[in-house]
């Protein structure tokens, strides 16, 4: 017979407390995120032309939202300025990180510096921005005037607009990304590059080697925080361009916004496309957390 004593029980309280502890916190998440997501998916089966007097009409709002060329074309913004919000977003914070990680001289202030716009309101970052690339009395133009070389359309020209709102979401976000990696860096044990330095390895042999692979877990948290927030980007966007010049900077959020809430009001319509819009970033955010989780796994 085994002499391991049984394990005692513990009492219900200590087996209730932690369940307890989280309740609150799942209440308030259950009644502003889980509701109104079930919620808003019942409204998309519905129509209201004022806002006021809803009719159901199954299916039909998805088949004119797949219909409308105005949803593409924010679809096709969408994916654009995501795509390039990620793929930059990940190489940039990576890139800094790695260089306000060494000990350089004002270190502080420089880690500072590229977190400060991340405290910023996202609607007077749009503001700021709108004056400094204005075409007629804008900073940038104004300097740019004056030393011959022109006064481009930022603002005016669709792909210089696109160009202009992912710079600005890169500036305003990348300080935040900046701090996980630095937190990613900052939990490898020093002692694998003492071990690299012994055995005659090179910066660029260590970096390969030892940082990228041990960095990769906290990369895709980047990857899949910056490709939420990059299907998520608006206020910032309206407040810049107003989704100009002619739609070019129309985002999905914008295009939900102004269904349901400019004239003629369309509930039903707007809450289609959102729920397109999570089911696509849900997907996305699926695939690239179970990427990752096999790239970990080899």
């Amino acid at each position: 017979m085994s002499s391991t004593p049984a394990r005692r029980a513990k009492p219900w309280n200590q087996r209730l407390a932690p369940y307890l502890f989280v309740l609150p916190n799942m209440l308030i998440f259950g009644l502003f995120v889980v509701y109104p997501a079930i919620n808003n998916f019942n409204i998309s089966l519905y129509d209201s032309r004022n806002g006021r007097d809803f009719t159901y009409v199954g299916g039909a709002n998805y088949q004119e939202l797949f219909s409308s060329e105005a949803f593409w074309s924010a679809a096709r913004a969408t994916v654009l300025f995501a795509v390039c919000f990620v793929v930059l977003t990940t190489v940039l914070s990576v890139a800094l990180a790695l260089l306000l990680n060494r000990r350089i001289k004002g270190r502080a202030f420089f880690r500072t510096v590229f977190f400060l716009p991340v405290v910023l309101s996202p609607v007077v970052v749009g503001l700021i921005w709108g004056w400094i690339f204005d075409r007629g009395n804008g900073l940038l133009n104004t300097v740019l005037g004056q030393i011959g070389l022109g006064q481009p359309g930022w603002l005016v020209d669709g792909g210089l607009a696109m160009i202009v709102v992912i710079f600005v979401g890169l500036w305003m976000h990348i300080g935040f990304y900046i701090l996980i990696i630095l937190a990613g860096l900052q939990g490898i044990d020093p002692t694998y590059y003492e071990a690299a330095r012994m055995d005659g390895a090179t910066d660029w042999q260590q970096l390969r080697g030892i940082t990228l692979p041990l960095l990769r877990p906290t990369t895709m948290v980047v990857v899949i925080l910056s490709l939420i927030a990059g299907f998520q980007a608006f206020d910032y966007i309206w407040t810049l361009t107003g989704g100009g010049p002619i739609g070019a900077t129309t985002l999905m959020v914008q295009y939900i916004y102004e269904n349901a809430f400019q004239s003629p009001i369309r509930y039903g319509l707007a809450a289609a496309a959102s729920v397109v819009l999570f089911v696509t970033v849900f997907a996305l955010t699926l695939l690239n957390f179970l990427y990752g989780k096999r790239k970990e796994a080899t």
